[in-house]
Order: C-alpha cells, then structure tokens, then sequence
C-alpha cells in the first residue's frame, strides 16, 4: 500500500465579494465598479485549494477551520471538495455568519481588501487539538493569521511537540508585535510589507520612492526573529530565500499578463507546502513557488485563477 503523505492547512474560509473598479477609491470617494461577483475564498481555504490542485496522487490536502451556518458555507464547501481538498475538520458554526472578504481590483490587477471573520473567529485550540492526529502525520502544516492567534500558537506549539514541519503566512499581520516564541516556525513567508510589519519599520507598499531597507537586510532581521528560514515574496521582483545561516537565494520573477493578484501570495504558500512535501530543498521549492504565484495572476478571482500543476510547470519551462 502507498503511503501518503499529508499537507494540512489551518486557516480561514470566506466567501470573496468581489468587484472590478477602474481605481481604487480615496477616502470619501465614490466610484462606479463593474458587477459584484461571489468568489470562495479566504487565506486559509485558498492556501489548501491551491496545494490540492498542485499535489500529485500521493499528497492529501486537509483543511481545519471553521464556516457559518449560512447560505455562503454550502457553496463554500462545495468549491473545497470539488478541488480535492478534504474537510472532515470544517465546524460548521451555528448562529453566526461565514467569513467574508470584500474585494477591489482596480485595472492593473491590484487589489485592496477588508475581511469581515465571522466564523473565523471562533476556530479555537480545542478545534486544533481534534485535529492532532493529522497534525502527528503530516509532512507540514501551513498556517496564517486570519484565524484567531491563540488557536495558531496552539497549533505551533503541538506542530513543535511532533516534530513537524510549520510554514506561516503572517498575513494578516496584527497590530501587537509578535515574540520570538511565535515567529520560531521552520518557513515565516510574508510579502515584503508584512515583513517591513512585523520588524517594526514604516511599511512602503505602494510607495514608487525607493523602500528605505532593502530585501536582503529585511531578510536577515527576520530570521534573528526565530524562523529558522524566511521566504521573502516580493511579487513583480520575485522572491527571495533567507536560511538560517543568513545564506541568500534570489529568485527571478516570471513576466506574466497580471488580471488580478488576489490570491497570488496564497498559491505561493501553497505550493511551497506541495514542493516541501514532496521532498525539494527550499530553494527549489520556492522556484516552484514563484512559479505558481505568476500564474495565479494570469485569472481573476482566488480560487478559480489558483493554477494548475500544469500550468505551473508550463511556466517554470518557458523560462529554460
């Protein structure tokens, strides 16, 4: 019998209310969008829908969270199952809203969103410990931060005592500084202003001026933080990997045709789980991982525009 191995994800599950606008709006401002469009998403749900749709037969993608008992959470795990990922640790929430994200994408594929959690807030260590048995066996665990912060500590701290491989997206980054205690996973892969975030500095996303500390010196300070290795995404410029040496790995974007580059930093995460589960070195992983973050941004919306292996694959050889 072929074992299998296992990537599971705990994170959040949202319903994506999604509307295309020339620009995104200044305070204050109204302007006319095109039509509102529902999209499953959530960084947790799109991070286990973009590793299943990566891995091979003998990789299972697993999914712990938690969704309302509203209309939105039947579609929500419909779109879960039909991508392959399993849900047997998915609560339904009783009296109270699935998670929501409101979502603007102006027309160079940038996007602007507010994230109403609903029944992403009530995912507890409780919810963690029922799944500890997939915890023990799993090849790594990938977590963020739209899900309660005690409920991911937890789920680090039980990671720490099997001995199992942790990836955390700190996304979204909270407003208390986070300790080292927290930060000590074996991947920490932030964009370059969440990492400009959690190290305390003034966050330049957006800013054409020259950002004031460049992504090698981010790099570094973040792996004095606690992670043993640190994956930079810096989307059009690529990615960068840090070790726990302070070794650097620089890896080069793809040029692609942007659409939308909403779930772009979660098929990254996802496919750094998929590649590190199939036994890649983190360098190759992260070429893998780049690869699937371009692509993303070729289709609009999260989960339908999170790539295939094929396509990925397809991208990482147009560059040979």
């Amino acid at each position: 019998m072929t074992h299998l191995k296992r990537i599971l994800v705990i994170g959040s599950i949202n319903m994506d209310l999604v509307c295309r606008t020339p620009r995104i709006p200044h305070a204050g401002e109204t302007i006319l969008g095109d039509d509102l469009i529902t999209i499953p998403g959530g960084k947790g749900a799109n991070q286990a829908v973009a590793a299943a749709k990566l891995a091979g037969p003998k990789v299972e993608v697993h999914l712990v969270g938690r969704v309302g008992d509203d209309d939105f959470s039947r579609r929500l795990f419909t779109s879960l199952t039909y991508h392959g990922v399993r849900t047997e640790h998915v609560t339904v929430t009783e009296g109270i809203s699935s998670g929501c994200a409101m979502i603007l994408v102006d027309k160079k594929g940038e996007n602007s969103i507010v994230v109403a959690p609903g029944a992403n807030a009530k995912l507890s260590p409780a919810d963690i410990d029922r799944a500890e048995s997939l915890i023990a066996g799993a090849s790594a665990v990938v977590m963020q931060l739209e899900v309660p912060l005690e409920a991911v500590s937890h789920a680090i701290d039980l990671c720490r005592r099997h001995g199992v491989s942790t990836i955390l997206d700190p996304a979204p980054v909270p407003p208390r500084r986070l300790s080292r205690e927290w930060l000590a996973v074996d991947v920490l892969t932030p964009n370059q202003g969440e990492a400009e975030m959690l190290l305390g500095l003034s966050r330049t996303h957006r800013v054409k001026k020259k950002r004031l500390v460049g992504p090698k010196v981010i790099g570094i300070e973040l792996i004095s933080l606690g992670p043993r290795n640190v994956v930079l995404k810096m989307g059009a410029k690529g990615a960068m990997v840090v070790g726990p040496d302070g070794d650097i790995a620089r890896i080069k974007a793809h040029k692609v045709r942007v659409v939308d580059t909403t779930a772009a930093g979660d098929a990254f995460t996802g496919a750094l789980a998929v590649a590190h589960a199939e036994g890649l070195p983190l360098r190759e992983a992260a070429i893998f991982a780049n690869a699937a973050g371009a692509a993303c941004c070729m289709g609009f919306g999260a989960q339908p525009a999170l790539p295939t292996r094929a396509a990925v694959m397809a991208l990482l050889r147009s560059r040979k």
